[in-house]
C-alpha cells in the first residue's frame, strides 16, 4: 500500500489520468478539486495492490455515465447532491456486506478521481489498477466482458432523483442503453456503482498498477517542465509511445449523439510535419487517427492530444486554433485479444479495418 497525501501528488495523478483519458475520462478540473478537498480535510488516499486485500473482500466500481458534450445541461432540479455516494450506499445494502475497496472503471481526469473520492470518504482503499487501462466511451469496454463476468447487480442514480437497481441485464448492449438513457434523461450524467468483484475475479480482470502509472506520467511531465526538458517527450517515453504529429487544429466538429460526443478533428502539420494533415475520429475519446489518409493509430491503442507543456487536452475544451502535439501508445495487451478487439477494435466502431498494432503503424511512417 502507498498513500497519496500531498497536492503535488494529486496534481501528478490527475494530469497522468487525463493523459490516459485520450480526450475523455471526465473533467480534470473537477477531478483535481475533488481530490484537493480530500487533502485539505486531512484525509489520506490509500492505494492498495489487489494482492494485499483479504480473500473474502468485495470490490466495486463507482463512475459516471454520460455525455461530455459541452452544451449538455441538467434540465431538472437537483434532488440528490451526492448521487455517486447514494449509489454506493444502495449497493452496500443490496450486497448485505461491507465493501472492502473501490476500483476505477477507467482512467481519466474526472472518472478516476470519482472512484478515489468515494473510497477515501468511506475510509476504504482504492485499488492500484482499473478495469480498462485507459478511457473509452461505452460500457462494452470493460475487462470483465472478456472473462464473461457480469457487471450486475448495478445501482444507477441521477442527480434529478432517479434511483434504479439493475438486478440483471439481458446483454451489455441493453445495459449500455439503460445507463445512457438515464444519463440523457437527467440532462448530463448518471452515477453508477456496479461490478461487485470477489478477489478471485478481481485478480483476473484488473489492469494492474495503473494508478501508479498515472502518477509516473504526471511526475514525468512536472519534472520535465521544472528542468526545461520536453514534457511531451516525457509522456511518450513514460508510456513507451511515440510523438507522431504536431500542428494546429484547423477543424473540429462534434455532435451529441445519444449521449456521446461524436466528432472529428483535422490538424494541419507544423515544423517537420508541415504539409501533412492528421485527422481523428472521436466518440468521447480519440479512437482512430490518420496522417494523410493512412492510419497511424486505431482503437484500442491510445491517441493523446497535448499542449507543448505536456498538458493533456480533453475534447470538451479542444478548439480550432489550438496548437497540439499528438502522442500514441500501446493499449494493455488484454485488449489485443480476439474478444478484446470485438469489444474495442476498429470494427466495433464501424470502421472496415483489421486491427493493426500502433507499433507497426508507426514503423510504416518511419517514426
Amino acid at each position: 500500500m502507498f498513500i497519496i497525501k500531498s497536492l503535488e501528488e494529486v496534481e501528478d495523478l490527475v494530469l497522468g489520468a487525463t493523459v490516459m483519458g485520450t480526450g475523455g475520462g471526465g473533467s480534470p478540473v473537477e477531478g483535481f478539486n475533488m481530490l484537493k478537498e480530500l487533502i485539505e480535510k486531512g484525509l489520506e488516499i490509500k492505494v492498495v495492490d489487489v494482492d494485499e486485500l483479504s480473500e473474502d473482500s468485495i470490490i466495486v466500481s463507482p463512475y459516471y455515465v454520460g455525455t461530455i458534450a459541452p452544451t449538455a445541461k441538467v434540465k431538472k432540479p437537483i434532488k440528490i447532491a451526492n448521487s455517486i455516494g447514494e449509489a454506493f450506499r444502495v449497493m452496500s445494502r443490496i450486497l448485505g456486506k461491507m465493501i472492502s475497496a473501490a476500483i476505477a472503471t477507467e482512467l481519466g481526469g474526472g472518472n478516476t478521481a470519482v472512484a478515489i473520492l468515494i473510497a477515501t470518504e468511506l475510509g476504504i482503499p482504492i485499488v492500484d489498477g482499473d478495469l480498462l487501462g485507459r478511457a473509452a466511451p461505452e460500457l462494452h469496454q470493460n475487462t470483465v466482458h472478456i472473462f464473461d463476468i457480469p457487471m450486475y447487480p448495478s445501482v444507477l442514480v441521477t442527480p434529478t432523483g432517479n434511483i434504479v437497481v439493475v438486478e440483471r441485464y439481458a446483454d451489455i448492449d441493453d445495459y449500455e442503453s439503460i445507463a445512457r438513457y438515464l444519463s440523457v434523461l437527467s440532462g448530463r450524467f448518471v452515477a453508477v456503482v456496479d461490478t461487485p468483484l470477489t478477489i478471485g475475479d478481481a485478480k483476473r480482470v484488473i489492469v494492474r498498477n495503473t494508478i501508479s502509472l498515472c502518477l509516473r506520467v504526471g511526475r514525468a511531465v512536472r519534472e520535465a517542465r521544472d528542468s526545461g526538458g520536453d514534457p511531451v517527450k516525457a509522456i511518450a517515453d513514460t508510456l513507451g509511445g511515440w510523438r507522431v504529429f504536431e500542428g494546429i487544429v484547423a477543424e473540429y466538429s462534434w455532435r451529441d449523439e445519444g449521449g456521446f460526443l461524436v466528432g472529428e478533428t483535422c490538424v494541419k502539420g507544423t515544423g517537420r510535419w508541415e504539409g501533412k494533415v492528421l485527422r481523428t475520429w472521436i466518440k468521447n475519446e480519440h479512437l482512430m487517427a490518420w496522417i494523410n489518409g493512412q492510419p497511424i493509430a486505431m482503437a484500442p491503442d491510445l491517441i493523446i492530444f497535448t499542449r507543448d507543456d505536456g498538458e493533456p487536452i480533453t475534447n470538451t475544451v479542444l478548439s480550432v486554433g489550438n496548437k497540439v502535439n499528438v502522442v500514441v501508445a500501446k493499449a494493455p495487451d488484454i485488449w489485443r485479444s480476439s474478444r478484446g478487439l470485438e469489444l474495442f477494435g476498429p470494427k466495433h466502431f464501424g470502421f472496415d479495418y483489421s486491427y493493426t498494432p500502433v507499433e507497426e503503424l508507426v514503423k510504416r511512417f518511419g517514426l
